[in-house]
């Protein structure tokens, strides 16, 4: 019998005492029976674990606070990353230069903008460029080019006479240039219009959810354009701020181009005001930045939405720190409208309700006004006056006055207060209202080229994969090829999966025996890791191991939302349909094994993990790899086990541990991986197949820069030379096997190039997603030498 997982006896008892019922009775009778030795039994060297209500969820929370302490100590270690040098605004712009360029990886701002020679203007017979004119300027629809196939488009203000100054306006995310400058509805409104400044008001990917569908398989999500973008994107490095500042940074291009050489502001509201942050720090062209309703702390980055998630951001960087790029050069931080959203929109009937909750509110004043302070003392007292802080009170005047050098803020006030109602702002052409018809088209260009482009990367991923990892691979020699792939193994580790301290606290095991067959006993076992983190999991001990020998153990890795109990359970519920009791079979064949519980368990909550590690460069491996890593060195000592012959057998998510985990980890002498291996890049980001995760809600799984660095054939070059195999059933719809044959072909052909190709197989099997059993368990006993002839 099973004893009711992690509950105390009195609630055990409460529960099977329900009146009259016979087969409840009998249930106690037998619970009663075996109580004695269940509640004191426990493995050697070892503590009696007390029951939990829940261990999965006990993992999670423990682990969430860990992350939480790890982010708020994050600020205080960003010093380090920073060598600045404020004996002079000269050697200050040199000091931070690197910085600027982690910064540029960190959005992935990191592609060649084609030439921007001229502004294109966007109309046609029904619908010309020209939106206005009054006496001093011209208002078109306009284009221009930023990458292959990906073009910037916006509002030009054109002034009739000399060009004072230069500004890119930035409206927020749902917002139109028409509606800043009041063109949506037939009035006119320039305010800084007319002032002699040349005006660019480029459009934002929106946050609704019109254009994130394929029309090829006829699925529609409530996923944010912005949200989408990303999805196809991060897997490669790029990312929809990098692509928008990218935007912003071509116009400075085309600006470099033109007679006038005059300053140019870059200006934002909302998540326009973050774009402005951000291209004001990388590029020094920008002479000023205006910051509106974006500005703050950013420890709580992960409530926000997804497609703000940055990779190692608060490693290096807050606002502060950011805000502090800019220095000399003007910074006014406006205070004022704040975008408000409480989560992505609501999906419509048809819809997959599949995207990434997160908020956007509001930053408390005083906090906000505390950052820009930290970043005035970051950058130092050399470069004088050069941030403001302004509440939403403020008047227009006191911060162009701020951002503009004295005369031209004269002219541009004066300009500003005319066009209030003066005869020169009148409008002399007629202005119609736009038809909004012109804005969805604009914004589903924007959001197709973006697509377009990142799914242009597929490809180009595999032939930087392809130069930088097999080409060089020395394959003469086995000795040769894993002193190659340990620089690969440090990189993959540090710089997409992420590295956590070694497990730095007392081990503490703690088991108790809960359940028995007639040839296993099997355990629950808890081990110490980090401060509130632990790892747990199920150990099925053959019952005929003789004293002094040493048997070989295969860890049996649960996929998506398990426990350890799914592999062992062989009622034909629950896990049964996925896993097929293979760890408990195994353990009835001879081997020792471990079901050790992953905390990918509870949906949003363990979701919520990846949200916080992400910006601290990590993943949830960095975590996953620690507990591992501490299991292996409690297996490794235990009298019954050969450290030498720990191998990994994981389903589904635990396939997709089986790639990454034994890949950093040498413990581990084998691993196969079961209902996961793919073509990983294009399940992830490819809108190919339906199957993929773009049209799926695991907002969690893409690794930063995964695509051009370690697909999956990639990381099982990093176990090799060590077995692997892959487990594969016909039906399984994580993948097509067209996909993973083709990945796995690069496989085979490493392992026969260096005379091993006998450890690299792949069973094929007509079933679903599931644990088969049959060429892996052959493999296991072939390969771990069990049992021994």
């Amino acid at each position: 019998m099973i004893i009711p997982r992690s509950l105390p006896a009195a609630y055990f008892l409460t529960r099977t005492l329900a009146p009259d019922c016979l087969c409840q009775m009998k249930l106690l009778l037998a619970y009663l029976t075996v109580l004695p030795s269940l509640v004191v039994a426990q493995l050697p060297n070892t503590e009696l674990l007390a029951p939990r209500a829940d261990f999965s969820a006990d993992m999670v929370a423990g682990i969430d606070r860990y992350l939480l302490r790890e982010i708020d100590t994050a600020k205080g270690k960003r010093a380090s990353r920073w060598q600045r040098d404020t004996t002079s605004p000269e050697a200050y712009a040199k000091s931070i230069a690197q910085n600027r360029e982690h910064l540029r990886e960190a959005i992935g701002a990191i592609d060649t903008r084609v030439p921007c020679t001229a502004l294109e203007f966007v109309g046609d017979t029904d619908n010309p460029s020209l939106l206005a004119e009054t006496a001093r300027v011209t208002v078109h629809r306009v284009r221009w080019p930023v990458l292959t196939g990906v073009f910037g488009e916006g509002i030009l203000i054109q002034p009739r006479g000399k060009i004072l100054g230069r500004i890119i306006y930035l409206p927020d995310a749902d917002k139109t240039p028409e509606t800043l400058i009041g063109l949506t509805i037939g009035e006119v409104d320039f305010m800084l219009a007319g002032s002699g400044m040349q005006i660019i008001l480029p459009t934002l990917i929106s946050r609704s959810s019109d254009f994130s569908s394929s029309e090829r398989y006829g699925i529609k999500t409530n996923v944010p354009h912005r949200e989408w973008v990303y999805r196809q994107s991060y897997e490669f490095g790029r990312h929809i701020i990098g692509y928008e500042v990218q935007k912003a940074l071509a116009l400075l291009d085309y600006f470099a181009l033109q007679p006038e050489k005059v300053p140019v502001t870059i200006a934002g509201v909302g998540e326009g005001a973050l774009i402005a942050l951000y291209a004001g720090a990388l590029d020094t062209r920008i002479a000023s930045v205006y910051c509106c309703g974006y500005f703050g702390p950013r420890e709580k980055v992960w409530e926000e939405p997804l497609y703000r998630n940055v990779f190692g951001l608060l490693r290096e960087f807050g606002d502060a720190e950011i805000a502090s790029m800019i220095a000399p050069r003007h910074l006014a931080v406006h205070h004022f409208s704040y975008p408000n959203s409480k989560g992505p929109p609501e999906a419509k009937k048809g819809e997959r309700a599949i995207a990434a909750p997160g908020l956007l509110h509001p930053q408390k004043v005083d906090a906000a006004k505390a950052e820009l302070e930290r970043a005035k003392a970051l950058a130092g007292d050399h470069v004088g006056d050069w941030a403001h802080f302004f509440v939403m009170e403020s008047e227009i005047k006191d911060i162009v006055a701020h951002l503009v050098d004295a005369p031209t803020a004269q002219t541009v006030m004066v300009a500003v207060n005319e066009g209030r109602g003066a005869p020169a702002a009148k409008v002399i052409a007629p202005v119609k209202t736009i038809p909004a018809f012109l804005f969805q088209a604009r914004q589903q260009r924007l959001v197709r080229e973006l697509c377009d482009y990142s799914q242009s990367l597929i490809v180009k991923s595999e032939m930087e994969r392809d130069a930088a990892f097999w080409k060089p691979l020395p394959l003469g020699s086995i000795a040769a090829f894993e002193k190659a792939t340990a620089a690969h193994r440090e990189r993959f580790q540090n710089e997409v999966i992420g590295k956590l301290p070694d497990p730095n606290v007392p081990m503490n095991p703690l088991s108790r025996l809960v359940r028995e067959t007639d040839k296993v006993s099997i355990y629950e076992v808890t081990l110490d890791v980090w401060d509130g983190v632990f790892a747990w999991g199920w150990l099925c001990l053959p019952k005929d191991i003789k004293k002094g020998e040493h048997r070989p153990v295969v860890v049996c890795q649960h996929g998506l939302e398990g426990i350890p109990e799914d592999t062992i359970t062989d009622d034909k519920n629950g896990g049964w349909k996925f896993y097929k009791a293979f760890a408990l079979k195994l353990a009835e064949q001879g081997f020792v094994t471990f079901a050790p519980h992953n905390p990918y368990r509870g949906h949003d909550a363990f979701r919520g993990l990846q949200r916080k590690l992400n910006p601290l460069g990590l993943t949830l491996y960095s975590v996953i790899n620690g507990q591992h890593q501490r299991l292996l060195e409690w297996l490794g000592a235990q009298s019954f086990v050969d450290a030498k012959r720990i191998a990994f057998y994981g389903l589904s998510y635990g396939g997709k541990s089986a790639m990454r985990t034994p890949a950093l980890l040498p413990g581990y002498c084998l691993s196969i991986c079961s209902g996961d291996f793919n073509e990983w890049v294009r399940k992830c980001a490819s809108d190919a197949m339906p199957m993929t995760y773009l049209f799926t809600g695991e907002y969690e799984i893409w690794e930063w820069r995964m695509g051009t660095t370690y697909n999956y054939a990639e990381m099982a070059a990093m176990i090799a030379p060590r077995p692997f195999m892959v487990e594969r059933g016909h039906n399984d719809g994580v993948g097509t096997d067209e996909w993973v044959s083709y990945e796995f072909a690069k496989v085979r052909r490493l392992y026969n190039k260096l005379g091993i190709g006998n450890d690299a197989r792949i069973e094929y099997f007509d079933g679903p997603h599931t644990i088969n059993g049959q060429g892996t368990f052959e493999f296991l006993h072939e390969k771990l030498k069990w049992p021994v002839k």
